[in-house]
C-alpha cells in the first residue's frame, strides 16, 4: 500500500485538526479567569527569573483578505496613537505587579502590522518596555514587518530599538495569487526591505509562506520558494493557509472554488518542502525549515524545541506575558486572555484593572497532556522515561496515555521499550496524532485543515 493511499484512508485529507500552538487549544478558553487572576499571576513570576514579552498591533493599512488574524484597518495614524497609549498603561499595570529582577527573554512585536508605527511611536513603545524590565544578554527581540509598511525612519527606529530578529511575511510572490487574497506584494519591495535590515547589521531574518492558496500550482510556489531562497533567510515557516470563512469573514472574498483539493495541499508542501533541503535547510517540526547555523535549527537537534502562539520557538522562558488587545499569556498555572475587542480592552486598562476576559487554569493532568502533545509536534517523540521524571511517575503511566494509539493509525508509530515515535512518512499526520491525546477534543468545527 502506497503511502499516499495510507494517508487517504486514515482521513487526512478530510480531517480538522487544531494547529497545536496551545494546550488546551484557545477554542476551550473559558471565563473563569479575569483581571485578578492575571495579577495574581503576574505576581507570583519568580524573582530573577526570565519571561517573555508579546505585544499586539492589531492595526493595518489595509486588511489581506486571506488573514484570521484579530486586526482592523486604519487609513491614520490616530487610532494607532490612541490604542498605544493604553497599551503603555497596561506595561505601567504590569510593572507595578511584577517581581523586582526580571528580564526579558524574548519580545516580539506583532500584528497587525507593527511597522505602521511611527518611527517616535517605535521609539516610545522601545522606551517603555526597557522601563518595564531590561533584556537578558542573549534576548531577542523580533518584530513582524510587512515590506509595503517599510521605510528608512522605521527601520532606523526598529533598529536603534535593538530589533535582532525581523519576521517578513511574503505568502507567495505570484501577482494573480496576491490580488485573490488581497496581498499585493512585489519581490523588489520584499527585496529592498531585506537589503535595508541586513544593511543595518540584523542577520537574524524569517519569512513566512503559505501553501495551499487560491490559484497556486506546484509551478508557482516553486518559483515562490525560489525566490525566497535568493534573499537566504535563516529560517522560514512554511504554514498551511486555513480557510475559514465562518470565522474570519474577510475570507469570503476569496473564491473557494479555486482552493487547491487536500492531496494536491500535501504536493504543494512537499515540493517546497524539496527545494529547501536541496538549498541545505533543516526541516522543524511540521511546518519549519531552517539555516543549521540557525537557534531554531540547534534547539530541534539538541531536543530544546517548543512551540507557542508563534510557532516554533527555541525560548525556554516558563512565562510569556501579552500585552494588548486579544493577546494572550501563558504562566505555569495556566493561560489568560485580553478581550479581543479595541473598545473593551480600552475600556479594562483605562479603569486601572488588567482587560483579561478568559482563559484557562491547569487542572489535573493538563500539563502531562501538554508534555506529549508538544513532545509529538517539536521532536515527532514522546519519551517515557524522560517525561516520567519531569512529572514523578512510572514510565508506564505515561505509555498508558497512549492505549489505542496503534488501532487508530495502524503502522504509523514506531515503539521501543521507553519510547513512540511518528514515522517519518507518517508525519503529516502529526496534528492528527496529537488529538488523540487532547482530552478537550471534539470535533473539527473551528480548525484548519489537517494538512
Amino acid at each position: 500500500m502506497s503511502t499516499l493511499t495510507q494517508l487517504r484512508r486514515l482521513g487526512l485529507f478530510d480531517a480538522r485538526v487544531p494547529r497545536y500552538t496551545s494546550y488546551p487549544t484557545a477554542n476551550h478558553f473559558n471565563n473563569d479567569i479575569g483581571a485578578d487572576q492575571m495579577a495574581r499571576w503576574i505576581a507570583a513570576v519568580p524573582r530573577g527569573s526570565e519571561v517573555s514579552l508579546y505585544v499586539h498591533i492589531p492595526f493595518c493599512r489595509r486588511l489581506c483578505w486571506f488573514c484570521a488574524c484579530r486586526t482592523q484597518g486604519t487609513a491614520t495614524a490616530a487610532p494607532v496613537r490612541g490604542y498605544l497609549d493604553v497599551v503603555f498603561d497596561e506595561l505601567d499595570l504590569i510593572k507595578r505587579h511584577l517581581p523586582e529582577g526580571v528580564t526579558f527573554s524574548r519580545v516580539h512585536w506583532g500584528g497587525g502590522t507593527p511597522t505602521l508605527l511611527t518611527p517616535e511611536m517605535i521609539d516610545e513603545l522601545a522606551g517603555r518596555i526597557s522601563d518595564l524590565a531590561p533584556f537578558s544578554e542573549s534576548a531577542e527581540f523580533s518584530v513582524e514587518i510587512d515590506p509595503n509598511e517599510l521605510d528608512d525612519p522605521r527601520l532606523d527606529a526598529l533598529t536603534a530599538a535593538g530589533m535582532n530578529r525581523a519576521s517578513i511575511g511574503v505568502q507567495d510572490f505570484n501577482p494573480n495569487i496576491q490580488a485573490t487574497i488581497g496581498r499585493p506584494q512585489s519581490f523588489a519591495v520584499t527585496k529592498a526591505a531585506v537589503d535595508g535590515i541586513r544593511d543595518r547589521g540584523i542577520e537574524s531574518l524569517n519569512i513566512d509562506l503559505l501553501y495551499g492558496l487560491p490559484y497556486q500550482t506546484e509551478e508557482r510556489i516553486s518559483d515562490s520558494v525560489q525566490k525566497v531562497l535568493t534573499l537566504s533567510p535563516d529560517r522560514v515557516a512554511l504554514y498551511g493557509y486555513a480557510h475559514v470563512p465562518w470565522m474570519a469573514r474577510r475570507q469570503s472574498m476569496i473564491p473557494s472554488e479555486a482552493l487547491p483539493a487536500p492531496e494536491e495541499r500535501l504536493e504543494l508542501y512537499e515540493v517546497a518542502k524539496r527545494l529547501f533541503a536541496w538549498d541545505g535547510y533543516e526541516e522543524i517540526g511540521i511546518d519549519h525549515f531552517a539555516r543549521p547555523a540557525d537557534g531554531l535549527a540547534r534547539a530541534a537537534r539538541e531536543g530544546r524545541l517548543r512551540r507557542n502562539f508563534q510557532g516554533y520557538t527555541d525560548d525556554t522562558s516558563r512565562v510569556l506575558i501579552g500585552a494588548g488587545a486579544s493577546s494572550i499569556s501563558k504562566f505555569p498555572q495556566g493561560f489568560a486572555q485580553n478581550n479581543p475587542a479595541t473598545s473593551g480592552y480600552h475600556s479594562a486598562i483605562r479603569d486601572g484593572h488588567f482587560a483579561t476576559t478568559r482563559g484557562h487554569t491547569f487542572t489535573g493532568d493538563d500539563k502531562l497532556h501538554e508534555a506529549m502533545i508538544m513532545a509529538l509536534m517539536c521532536d515527532f517523540r514522546i519519551d517515557f522515561g524522560e517525561l516520567a521524571k519531569d512529572f514523578g511517575i512510572k514510565p508506564s503511566e505515561v505509555a498508558a496515555r497512549i492505549d489505542g494509539i496503534d488501532d487508530a493509525f495502524p503502522g504509523m508509530l514506531a515503539h521501543t521499550a521507553d519510547a513512540v515515535e511518528i514515522r517519518a512518512e507518517a508525519r503529516p499526520l502529526t496534528r492528527m496524532i496529537a488529538r488523540f491525546l487532547d482530552e478537550y477534543a471534539t470535533g473539527g468545527e473551528g480548525h484548519s485543515a489537517a494538512i
